[in-house]
């Protein structure tokens, strides 16, 4: 079986070539094909994907060390990895039938997604469902076969699994950051979605989805909100790390026109990188202590405390909230070379400022539920929880 360790070798590899790519994937506004092929070829995107459909099965958590490291070459490619890879995990919560629909063609299948369901109708039918709308945010949509698009359903909100011939794709995505991830809009006109390839929300969140009875894994043991939105954060860290990286480099030959002074002998330089270090590492740590308590509760069966999935869905949010504190520091000290387009520093600042808007990720929001969990105020009005 290969080991979570082996798969961080092959990400740390791919590195060079995504920074190599990291302009050409802006340009395009999507992932090249040939990042696309080392991605399957190293095998990265079935890394939690059930073994039973030809992934290999391992917790949810490598996902988000990959995803870190590929941040710290690429960001869009290291956000819509993360996308991806986790989605083939999430397609194993589905019903059975689903799942073998999803994989009957290759064990290599990607899906996009966008659960807001403010522009969308869905109404029961015979057999299953009929669903309209508009949905933005479907970061990976051109390379996918699949979406799964959130519906409100007669018991709550709904995940709905769709082929790529029942929808279309909008071409809205032209933004400032995260330029790369191809995140475009899907159009759904009067699609049927039989009942099979639907999941109520409810259910992989308090970890009691159809997939569970069909794998039965750690992966399926765990509420959702307790770990996908390390989805979208590990990239986020990646990407901070590498604005670490890139600020040491370039500032150790960076000299002062007037004083002939190396910039990298100041104090205030030391200060700034000794604190964007700590911070990063501190975010890193913390994701990385609160997968292996939620994979060790999965591994026995057991669920979180509402105390403790509170206190997850504030970490989530806080670790982006130190990544940002973090490239922010080191890009005001970057000088004019930050803003040039070459710099990868200006990339790292647009990028991971774009992907700390995702709703998941908001600081105010899961600081409030947190705060009230704690102080037993009120259970929140949440289904992140």
């Amino acid at each position: 079986m290969t080991k979570p360790e082996e798969l961080a070798r092959r990400a740390a590899q791919l590195i060079p070539a995504l920074r190599e790519r990291a302009t050409r994937t802006e340009e395009l506004r999507r992932i090249p094909k040939e990042t696309i092929d080392d991605l399957h070829a190293t095998g990265l995107l079935r890394a939690a994907q059930p073994r039973r459909f030809g992934g290999m099965g391992l917790d949810l958590d490598v996902v988000f060390q990959i995803a870190t490291e590929f941040g710290r070459g690429c960001g869009s490619t290291a956000w819509t990895y993360s996308v991806w890879a986790s989605h083939n995990w999430l397609v194993g919560a589905f019903p059975e039938q689903a799942q073998r629909e999803y994989w009957a063609n290759s064990a290599n299948v990607l899906s996009s997604s966008s659960f807001n369901t403010s522009n969308s109708k869905l109404t029961a039918t015979v057999g299953g469902y009929k669903l309209s709308g508009h949905w933005r945010f479907a970061s990976g949509c051109d390379e996918a076969s699949w979406v799964m698009l959130g519906g409100i359903g007669p018991e709550g909100l709904l995940y709905l699994l769709i082929p790529k011939s029942d929808y279309i794709i909008e071409d809205t995505w032209y933004v400032s950051g995260l330029r790369g991830t191809g995140s475009k809009d899907i159009v759904v006109e009067d699609a049927f979605i039989p009942e099979y390839r639907a999941v109520l929300e409810t259910d992989i969140q308090d970890a009691r989805s159809p997939g569970r009875s069909v794998h039965d894994t750690a992966n399926y043991r765990v509420p959702m909100g307790s770990i996908l939105p390390y989805t979208l954060a590990s990239p986020i860290i990646g990407m901070a790390q590498g604005t670490i990286e890139e600020f040491e480099n370039y500032t150790r030959q960076r000299v002062f026109a007037r004083s002939g002074q190396k910039v990298g002998e100041f104090t205030t330089i030391h200060v700034r990188l000794a604190e964007s270090e700590a911070e990063v590492r501190a975010a890193q740590l913390m994701m990385l202590k609160d997968c292996r308590e939620l994979f060790e509760l999965g591994h026995r069966g057991e669920m979180p405390a509402i105390d403790d999935r509170a206190r997850y869905r504030r970490d989530q949010a806080y670790v982006v909230k130190l990544c940002i504190r973090a490239v922010n520091r080191l890009f005001e000290a970057g000088g004019g070379y930050a803003l040039f387009d070459s710099s990868p520093l200006q990339r790292f600042h647009r990028d991971a400022h774009a992907a700390s808007h995702h709703s998941s990720l908001s600081w105010d929001v899961a600081a409030e539920e947190y705060g009230q969990v704690r102080m037993g105020i009120q259970l929140p009005d949440s289904t992140m929880i």
